[in-house]
C-alpha cells in the first residue's frame, strides 16, 4: 500500500474546504484505497491530507490521468505545498485501514533516519515503540511507512477524549532511552491533525 501525506497553509479557508469535498471523485478510480485529512492543531491554517492506494502504479496511474482535473479546484487556496510517498511496512496495533470516520485525530510523526541505524530503529519500532502506542487508551489504529532516504512515517488514529491521557512524558523519555531513538533518528517533526468528517473520502 501507498501513503500520500500532502501537507500545506491555507489562504483561502472556505475556497480549500469546498475544493476539498470535490476529491469525491476519487471513489471512481481504480487501485484508490481512501482518504482523510483535518487541520493542525498546533499550527493555524496548516492542513494535512492522508491517501491510501493499492500501489504505486495505480497512484502513478491516477497521477496522470485524473489529478489535474480534481486538484483544479483548489487552485490559489494554498501555498508551500509539500506532498511525500510511502510504502506501507507494517501495522501499529493491529488490522490497519485507511478509514477516517471512527477517529478524531491523527497523530503523524517524520523521522529521518541516520542510514547505518534505519535496521535497528524499525527493530525498535516494532519491538518497542508499537507494543507502547498499541496499549495506550483511545489508540484505534496506526501504520509505519517507508519514504525516500532514510525518511519514516508513523501515523496514528485516536479518538481524542482519550488521546491527551496517551503517553505521559516520563514514559515517552523511558521508551525513548530504550530504543535508542537518539542514536537513530537525525530530525523528527510532526503534527496532530484534527479531522475533518467533510473532507474523508
Amino acid at each position: 500500500m501507498l501513503v500520500k501525506w500532502i501537507r500545506c497553509t491555507v489562504v483561502d479557508r472556505r475556497g480549500f474546504e469546498r475544493g476539498q469535498r470535490k476529491w469525491a471523485g476519487l471513489l471512481g478510480e481504480p487501485g484508490f484505497r481512501g482518504q482523510g485529512g483535518g487541520w493542525s492543531r498546533h499550527r493555524p491554517g496548516v492542513a494535512h491530507i492522508f491517501a491510501f492506494w493499492e500501489s504505486r502504479a495505480f497512484y502513478d496511474s491516477f497521477m496522470a490521468r485524473s489529478y489535474d482535473r480534481l486538484a483544479a479546484s483548489q487552485s490559489g487556496t494554498f501555498k508551500d505545498s509539500q506532498a511525500r510517498l510511502f510504502e506501507y511496512r507494517f501495522d501499529v496495533k493491529t488490522g490497519f485501514e485507511p478509514r477516517f470516520t471512527d477517529a478524531d485525530l491523527v497523530r503523524v510523526a517524520l523521522c529521518r533516519v541516520h542510514e547505518e541505524r534505519v535496521e535497528h530503529f524499525t527493530l525498535m519500532q516494532e519491538k518497542v515503540w508499537n507494543p507502547a502506542m498499541a496499549g495506550s487508551p483511545g489508540m484505534i489504529r496506526g501504520m509505519f511507512g517507508e519514504g525516500a532516504e532514510h525518511d519514516f512515517l508513523v501515523l496514528s488514529m485516536w479518538r481524542a477524549a482519550a488521546e491527551h491521557g496517551k503517553y505521559r512524558t516520563e514514559r515517552v523519555e523511558r521508551l525513548a532511552l530504550r530504543a535508542q531513538t537518539e542514536a537513530d533518528i537525525a530530525s523528527l517533526t510532526g503534527d496532530i491533525v484534527e479531522l475533518e468528517p467533510s473532507w474523508t473520502v
